[in-house]
């Protein structure tokens, strides 16, 4: 698992699923560096042996701002991270796992968000934007790569309670935008990973080119 920060969390995390019986390791990688997506490709075949899933997970909202005061500097990060960072491992999974280049296969998991759809208006409509290219990236990839053992799908959460929103600078959005959720609360991390899980597992071996909303009804 790659982090860019967070190094004590990653780490930890990575001892807790080796403790559990499975292999990890945790690499620091910024995936809006093309060199540095090259070198944790590499390092974690070295360590664990063939790629055979990718979830492109990194992320960031580029933080609160409408457009007309949107600098060119905070939309390039944003799309440097979310989909260009997003693109390239994708690059990098596939010329590992399509049989066209002798692999054996595989699935792709792109982190999108309902964003994608919402717009974010008066937030982050460059976030929002950044998740569009995500879902256009994924109908397209899977549809390239389908005879080749690769399938593309992306999980897009809705409001989701994790530490964005502190991180952002407003900790109390969650309970903001509660209301505007049919099922009147956010979403917990473990929910959206298991979407993500059942799209790399054998269970959705016919699905591909999707993208699985899990937002409550947002």
């Amino acid at each position: 698992m790659n982090f860019r920060s967070g190094e004590a969390e990653a780490k930890k995390l990575a001892q807790e699923i080796v403790e559990g019986g499975a292999r990890a390791v945790a690499i620091h990688a910024d995936i809006s560096r093309e060199d540095q997506i090259l070198t944790l490709f590499q390092t974690a075949e070295r360590e664990l042996g063939p790629i055979t899933a990718l979830v492109n997970n990194a992320g960031v909202t580029g933080g609160f701002a409408r457009v007309e005061n949107l600098t060119a500097e905070t939309i390039e990060k944003t799309f440097a991270v979310n989909v260009i960072g997003a693109m390239l491992c994708a690059r990098e999974a596939v010329r590992r796992m399509s049989t066209r280049h002798g692999g054996s296969g595989g699935a792709i998991v792109n982190i999108s968000s309902r964003a994608a759809h919402t717009g974010s208006p008066g937030e982050w409509v460059h976030y929002a934007a950044s998740k569009g290219a995500i879902d256009s990236f994924t109908i397209g990839l899977a549809r390239e790569v389908a005879t080749e053992g690769i399938r593309v799908n992306a999980v897009a959460p809705g409001l989701t309670d994790t530490g964005l929103h502190a991180a952002n600078g407003e900790p109390g959005r969650l309970q903001r935008l509660m209301p505007t959720i049919p099922m009147n609360r956010a979403g917990r991390p473990n929910e959206i990973a298991e979407g993500v899980l059942w799209l790399l597992s054998a269970a959705a071996s016919y699905v591909t080119g999707a993208i699985l909303e899990i937002g409550g009804g947002r």
